[in-house]
Protein backbone atom coordinates (compact mmCIF):
# COMPACT_ATOMS: atom_id res chain seq x y z
CA UNK A 1 0.00 0.00 0.00
CA UNK A 2 1.44 3.62 -0.45
CA UNK A 3 2.30 5.56 2.26
CA UNK A 4 -0.40 7.96 0.59
CA UNK A 5 -3.49 5.73 1.81
CA UNK A 6 -1.56 4.29 5.34
CA UNK A 7 -3.96 4.97 7.84
CA UNK A 8 -2.08 6.76 10.16
CA UNK A 9 -1.08 9.49 7.17
CA UNK A 10 -4.36 9.77 6.38
CA UNK A 11 -5.47 10.22 10.43
CA UNK A 12 -2.47 13.05 10.83
CA UNK A 13 -4.31 14.65 7.84
CA UNK A 14 -7.54 14.80 9.72
CA UNK A 15 -6.06 16.01 12.69
CA UNK A 16 -4.19 19.03 11.11
CA UNK A 17 -8.32 20.39 9.74
CA UNK A 18 -8.45 21.82 13.46
CA UNK A 19 -8.73 25.46 13.29
CA UNK A 20 -8.69 25.76 9.13
CA UNK A 21 -10.64 29.00 8.28
CA UNK A 22 -12.84 28.55 5.19
CA UNK A 23 -15.33 30.82 3.09
CA UNK A 24 -18.58 29.39 2.69
CA UNK A 25 -20.54 31.38 0.01
CA UNK A 26 -24.09 30.10 -0.78
CA UNK A 27 -27.53 29.26 -0.46
CA UNK A 28 -28.80 28.85 3.23
CA UNK A 29 -31.67 26.82 4.03
CA UNK A 30 -33.26 25.11 7.39
CA UNK A 31 -34.65 22.00 7.14
CA UNK A 32 -37.06 20.83 9.05
CA UNK A 33 -37.97 17.17 10.09
CA UNK A 34 -41.57 16.01 11.55
CA UNK A 35 -41.19 12.38 12.52
CA UNK A 36 -44.11 10.00 13.48
CA UNK A 37 -45.60 6.79 13.02
CA UNK A 38 -48.20 5.41 10.55
CA UNK A 39 -50.92 2.81 10.37
CA UNK A 40 -53.88 3.99 8.68
CA UNK A 41 -55.46 6.03 5.62
CA UNK A 42 -57.23 8.93 6.12
CA UNK A 43 -61.02 8.92 5.34
CA UNK A 44 -60.87 12.13 3.25
CA UNK A 45 -58.38 11.60 0.93
CA UNK A 46 -56.08 8.24 0.01
CA UNK A 47 -53.42 9.41 1.78
CA UNK A 48 -51.71 7.87 4.88
CA UNK A 49 -52.20 9.50 8.32
CA UNK A 50 -49.29 10.44 10.39
CA UNK A 51 -49.03 10.83 13.80
CA UNK A 52 -46.15 13.57 14.39
CA UNK A 53 -44.13 12.08 17.85
CA UNK A 54 -41.31 14.53 17.44
CA UNK A 55 -40.04 17.46 15.54
CA UNK A 56 -36.24 18.52 14.40
CA UNK A 57 -34.48 21.58 12.51
CA UNK A 58 -31.26 21.18 11.12
CA UNK A 59 -28.91 23.52 8.69
CA UNK A 60 -29.28 23.01 5.07
CA UNK A 61 -27.29 23.42 2.22
CA UNK A 62 -24.56 26.13 2.62
CA UNK A 63 -25.28 26.07 5.89
CA UNK A 64 -24.78 22.38 6.27
CA UNK A 65 -21.44 23.36 4.78
CA UNK A 66 -20.55 25.44 7.58
CA UNK A 67 -21.82 23.20 9.93
CA UNK A 68 -19.74 20.08 8.57
CA UNK A 69 -16.63 22.57 8.56
CA UNK A 70 -17.22 23.39 12.02
CA UNK A 71 -17.74 19.61 13.06
CA UNK A 72 -14.44 19.06 11.22
CA UNK A 73 -12.29 21.68 13.84
CA UNK A 74 -11.98 24.37 11.09
CA UNK A 75 -13.67 27.85 11.34
CA UNK A 76 -16.32 28.60 8.54
CA UNK A 77 -16.78 32.17 7.61
CA UNK A 78 -20.60 31.71 6.32
CA UNK A 79 -22.07 34.60 3.88
CA UNK A 80 -25.44 33.93 2.30
CA UNK A 81 -28.98 35.19 2.26
CA UNK A 82 -31.87 34.41 5.03
CA UNK A 83 -35.01 36.15 5.49
CA UNK A 84 -36.19 38.44 8.22
CA UNK A 85 -39.19 35.92 9.07
CA UNK A 86 -39.62 32.94 11.69
CA UNK A 87 -37.16 30.53 9.48
CA UNK A 88 -34.58 32.66 8.84
CA UNK A 89 -34.49 33.43 13.01
CA UNK A 90 -34.17 30.00 13.61
CA UNK A 91 -31.31 29.54 11.03
CA UNK A 92 -29.46 31.85 12.96
CA UNK A 93 -30.04 30.83 16.23
CA UNK A 94 -28.74 27.15 14.87
CA UNK A 95 -25.38 28.44 13.88
CA UNK A 96 -25.06 30.66 16.80
CA UNK A 97 -25.63 27.70 19.15
CA UNK A 98 -23.06 25.73 16.71
CA UNK A 99 -20.61 29.13 17.72
CA UNK A 100 -20.91 30.13 14.32
CA UNK A 101 -20.80 33.67 14.01
CA UNK A 102 -23.38 34.75 11.43
CA UNK A 103 -22.05 38.25 10.57
CA UNK A 104 -21.51 37.43 7.11
CA UNK A 105 -25.54 36.19 6.38
CA UNK A 106 -27.34 39.37 5.03
CA UNK A 107 -30.86 39.35 6.75
CA UNK A 108 -33.78 41.02 3.89
CA UNK A 109 -37.28 41.59 4.57
CA UNK A 110 -37.84 41.63 1.11
CA UNK A 111 -36.73 37.49 0.66
CA UNK A 112 -38.01 34.16 2.07
CA UNK A 113 -35.80 32.07 3.47
CA UNK A 114 -35.78 28.63 2.13
CA UNK A 115 -37.19 26.30 4.42
CA UNK A 116 -37.61 22.09 3.67
CA UNK A 117 -40.33 20.29 5.76
CA UNK A 118 -39.81 16.74 5.34
CA UNK A 119 -42.33 14.58 6.91
CA UNK A 120 -40.83 10.84 7.86
CA UNK A 121 -42.38 8.13 9.34
CA UNK A 122 -40.98 4.86 10.47
CA UNK A 123 -38.09 6.45 9.12
CA UNK A 124 -39.12 6.72 5.65
CA UNK A 125 -39.73 10.51 4.06
CA UNK A 126 -43.75 10.17 3.24
CA UNK A 127 -44.25 14.37 1.91
CA UNK A 128 -41.28 17.30 1.70
CA UNK A 129 -42.74 20.54 1.74
CA UNK A 130 -40.80 23.57 0.14
CA UNK A 131 -41.32 27.06 0.97
CA UNK A 132 -38.58 29.88 -0.77
CA UNK A 133 -37.93 32.10 -2.66
CA UNK A 134 -35.52 31.55 -5.99
CA UNK A 135 -35.71 34.37 -7.76
CA UNK A 136 -31.83 36.02 -8.29
CA UNK A 137 -30.53 38.80 -6.09
CA UNK A 138 -31.19 42.34 -6.61
CA UNK A 139 -27.82 44.23 -7.26
CA UNK A 140 -28.16 45.70 -3.98
CA UNK A 141 -28.27 42.36 -2.30
CA UNK A 142 -25.11 41.37 -4.94
CA UNK A 143 -23.04 44.30 -3.73
CA UNK A 144 -23.84 43.71 0.09
CA UNK A 145 -22.64 39.68 -0.31
CA UNK A 146 -19.81 40.70 -2.58
CA UNK A 147 -18.65 43.32 -0.25
CA UNK A 148 -18.89 40.99 2.82
CA UNK A 149 -16.82 37.98 0.77
CA UNK A 150 -14.01 40.39 0.23
CA UNK A 151 -13.80 41.64 3.93
CA UNK A 152 -13.17 38.02 4.57
CA UNK A 153 -11.33 36.33 2.12
CA UNK A 154 -7.67 37.74 3.10
CA UNK A 155 -8.28 35.70 6.42
CA UNK A 156 -9.14 32.44 5.02
CA UNK A 157 -7.51 29.34 4.28
CA UNK A 158 -10.15 27.69 1.37
CA UNK A 159 -13.42 28.99 -0.35
CA UNK A 160 -16.84 26.97 -0.93
CA UNK A 161 -19.18 27.84 -2.93
CA UNK A 162 -22.49 26.04 -2.51
CA UNK A 163 -24.91 26.37 -5.10
CA UNK A 164 -28.41 24.94 -4.75
CA UNK A 165 -29.80 27.24 -7.17
CA UNK A 166 -31.91 28.96 -5.23
CA UNK A 167 -30.71 32.40 -6.32
CA UNK A 168 -27.84 33.83 -4.29
CA UNK A 169 -25.61 32.60 -6.70
CA UNK A 170 -25.52 34.58 -9.77
CA UNK A 171 -23.21 35.14 -12.66
CA UNK A 172 -22.65 38.67 -11.29
CA UNK A 173 -20.81 37.56 -8.00
CA UNK A 174 -19.22 34.90 -9.23
CA UNK A 175 -17.56 37.39 -11.42
CA UNK A 176 -16.33 39.01 -8.58
CA UNK A 177 -15.55 36.36 -6.27
CA UNK A 178 -13.75 34.19 -8.04
CA UNK A 179 -11.44 36.15 -9.16
CA UNK A 180 -10.90 38.33 -6.06
CA UNK A 181 -10.14 34.61 -4.05
CA UNK A 182 -7.82 33.73 -6.96
CA UNK A 183 -6.32 37.31 -6.13
CA UNK A 184 -5.21 36.36 -2.65
CA UNK A 185 -4.22 32.83 -3.63
CA UNK A 186 -7.21 30.70 -2.31
CA UNK A 187 -7.90 27.39 -3.56
CA UNK A 188 -12.00 27.27 -4.74
CA UNK A 189 -14.31 24.53 -4.19
CA UNK A 190 -17.69 24.36 -5.85
CA UNK A 191 -20.61 22.13 -5.34
CA UNK A 192 -22.57 22.91 -8.15
CA UNK A 193 -25.82 23.26 -10.25
CA UNK A 194 -26.23 23.08 -13.53
CA UNK A 195 -27.19 27.38 -14.17
CA UNK A 196 -23.77 28.28 -13.10
CA UNK A 197 -21.31 24.61 -14.00
CA UNK A 198 -19.23 26.72 -16.99
CA UNK A 199 -18.77 29.60 -14.89
CA UNK A 200 -16.68 28.31 -12.16
CA UNK A 201 -13.31 28.21 -14.58
CA UNK A 202 -9.95 27.75 -13.00
CA UNK A 203 -11.28 26.25 -9.22
CA UNK A 204 -9.40 24.01 -7.23
CA UNK A 205 -12.18 21.17 -7.77
CA UNK A 206 -15.59 21.13 -8.68
CA UNK A 207 -17.73 18.23 -6.86
CA UNK A 208 -21.35 17.21 -9.15
CA UNK A 209 -22.73 14.17 -8.98
CA UNK A 210 -23.03 12.20 -11.51
CA UNK A 211 -26.09 12.96 -12.73
CA UNK A 212 -25.20 16.54 -12.73
CA UNK A 213 -21.91 15.79 -14.35
CA UNK A 214 -24.26 14.53 -17.00
CA UNK A 215 -26.36 17.12 -17.36
CA UNK A 216 -23.46 19.46 -17.93
CA UNK A 217 -21.66 16.97 -20.34
CA UNK A 218 -24.87 16.37 -22.42
CA UNK A 219 -24.62 12.83 -22.45
CA UNK A 220 -25.91 10.34 -19.58
CA UNK A 221 -23.18 8.74 -18.17
CA UNK A 222 -23.56 4.99 -18.30
CA UNK A 223 -20.28 2.84 -18.30
CA UNK A 224 -16.83 3.55 -17.65
CA UNK A 225 -16.36 4.70 -21.17
CA UNK A 226 -18.91 7.80 -20.78
CA UNK A 227 -17.35 7.92 -17.33
CA UNK A 228 -14.37 9.00 -18.61
CA UNK A 229 -15.35 10.68 -20.83
CA UNK A 230 -17.37 13.16 -19.44
CA UNK A 231 -14.29 13.37 -16.76
CA UNK A 232 -11.98 14.84 -19.17
CA UNK A 233 -14.32 16.85 -21.20
CA UNK A 234 -15.31 18.96 -17.79
CA UNK A 235 -12.48 19.11 -17.16
CA UNK A 236 -10.70 20.81 -20.00
CA UNK A 237 -13.37 22.93 -20.53
CA UNK A 238 -13.61 24.31 -16.90
CA UNK A 239 -9.47 24.16 -17.05
CA UNK A 240 -9.87 23.39 -13.16
CA UNK A 241 -7.43 21.39 -11.00
CA UNK A 242 -9.44 19.13 -10.76
CA UNK A 243 -13.20 17.30 -11.45
CA UNK A 244 -14.66 14.95 -8.46
CA UNK A 245 -17.55 13.42 -9.74
CA UNK A 246 -19.61 11.44 -6.69
CA UNK A 247 -21.33 8.28 -7.81
CA UNK A 248 -23.50 7.46 -4.51
CA UNK A 249 -22.89 3.18 -4.30
CA UNK A 250 -20.34 3.19 -6.68
CA UNK A 251 -17.88 5.71 -4.87
CA UNK A 252 -16.06 8.51 -6.66
CA UNK A 253 -13.85 9.62 -9.18
CA UNK A 254 -10.89 11.96 -9.04
CA UNK A 255 -9.68 13.69 -12.76
CA UNK A 256 -6.70 16.06 -12.90
CA UNK A 257 -5.01 17.29 -15.84
CA UNK A 258 -2.40 14.82 -17.01
CA UNK A 259 -3.13 12.78 -14.59
CA UNK A 260 -4.43 9.12 -14.37
CA UNK A 261 -8.66 9.21 -13.52
CA UNK A 262 -8.31 7.58 -9.64
CA UNK A 263 -11.33 5.80 -8.29
CA UNK A 264 -12.49 5.37 -4.69
CA UNK A 265 -14.78 2.87 -3.45
CA UNK A 266 -17.59 3.82 -1.17
CA UNK A 267 -17.24 2.79 2.43
CA UNK A 268 -20.48 3.47 3.78
CA UNK A 269 -21.73 0.10 5.93
CA UNK A 270 -25.19 1.55 5.74
CA UNK A 271 -27.15 4.02 3.60
CA UNK A 272 -29.98 5.47 5.49
CA UNK A 273 -29.95 8.68 3.80
CA UNK A 274 -28.22 10.57 1.37
CA UNK A 275 -29.69 14.18 2.25
CA UNK A 276 -26.82 16.62 2.81
CA UNK A 277 -23.81 13.86 1.63
CA UNK A 278 -22.44 16.59 -0.98
CA UNK A 279 -22.08 19.06 1.69
CA UNK A 280 -20.32 17.13 3.60
CA UNK A 281 -17.56 15.93 0.93
CA UNK A 282 -17.06 19.57 -0.68
CA UNK A 283 -16.78 20.98 3.34
CA UNK A 284 -14.08 18.17 4.01
CA UNK A 285 -12.61 18.69 1.13
CA UNK A 286 -11.97 22.29 1.13
CA UNK A 287 -11.23 21.71 4.96
CA UNK A 288 -8.26 18.85 4.07
CA UNK A 289 -6.78 21.80 1.26
CA UNK A 290 -6.91 24.45 3.92
CA UNK A 291 -4.92 22.07 6.01
CA UNK A 292 -2.34 21.38 2.96
CA UNK A 293 -3.57 17.76 1.70
CA UNK A 294 -3.25 16.74 -1.82
CA UNK A 295 -6.11 16.51 -4.08
CA UNK A 296 -5.99 13.03 -3.82
CA UNK A 297 -5.32 12.77 0.22
CA UNK A 298 -8.90 15.30 0.69
CA UNK A 299 -10.37 13.07 -1.80
CA UNK A 300 -10.00 10.01 0.20
CA UNK A 301 -11.23 11.84 3.85
CA UNK A 302 -14.12 13.04 1.81
CA UNK A 303 -15.09 9.47 0.77
CA UNK A 304 -14.95 8.49 4.60
CA UNK A 305 -16.64 11.32 5.25
CA UNK A 306 -19.55 10.62 3.06
CA UNK A 307 -19.24 6.99 3.83
CA UNK A 308 -20.33 8.21 7.59
CA UNK A 309 -23.20 10.69 6.78
CA UNK A 310 -25.38 8.72 5.10
CA UNK A 311 -25.71 6.36 7.97
CA UNK A 312 -27.59 9.22 9.24
CA UNK A 313 -31.14 10.38 8.65
CA UNK A 314 -31.16 14.17 7.24
CA UNK A 315 -28.47 15.85 7.34
CA UNK A 316 -25.14 15.63 9.83
CA UNK A 317 -21.93 16.17 10.07
CA UNK A 318 -18.84 14.19 10.94
CA UNK A 319 -16.60 14.76 14.29
CA UNK A 320 -13.08 14.31 13.47
CA UNK A 321 -12.70 10.98 15.60
CA UNK A 322 -15.22 8.97 14.40
CA UNK A 323 -13.84 9.72 10.92
CA UNK A 324 -10.24 8.31 12.13
CA UNK A 325 -11.99 5.61 13.55
CA UNK A 326 -13.64 4.99 9.80
CA UNK A 327 -10.47 5.25 8.46
CA UNK A 328 -8.31 2.95 10.81
CA UNK A 329 -11.10 -0.12 9.99
CA UNK A 330 -9.71 -0.75 6.21
CA UNK A 331 -7.75 1.06 4.02
CA UNK A 332 -9.39 2.83 0.72
CA UNK A 333 -7.23 2.76 -1.66
CA UNK A 334 -7.96 3.64 -4.88
CA UNK A 335 -7.45 2.18 -8.51
CA UNK A 336 -6.51 4.19 -11.74
CA UNK A 337 -9.39 4.41 -13.65
CA UNK A 338 -8.41 2.79 -17.16
CA UNK A 339 -10.78 2.31 -20.51
CA UNK A 340 -12.25 -0.80 -20.59
CA UNK A 341 -10.68 -3.35 -23.02
CA UNK A 342 -13.16 -4.35 -25.80
CA UNK A 343 -13.37 -8.67 -25.81
CA UNK A 344 -13.06 -9.83 -29.31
Amino acid sequence: MSQLWNAEHLSSRVRALSGRRVLVLGDLMLDQYLWGETDRISPEAPVPVVEARDETQRLGGAANVAQNIRSLGGEPVLVGVVGADIHGRELLHLLEDLGITPTGVVVRSDRRTTAKTRILARRQQMLRIDREDRSELSEVIEDEVISRVRAELASCDACVISDYGKGVITGGILEKVLPAAREVGLPVCVDPKEDHFFRYLGVATITPNQLEASVAFGRKIRDRSTLLQAGKALLDRLDSDSVLITRGSEGMVLFRPREAPLSFPAVAREVFDVTGAGDTVVATFATALAAGASLPEATAISNYAAGLVVQEVGTGAVKPDKLIDSIALGPCEPTVLEPAVDRP
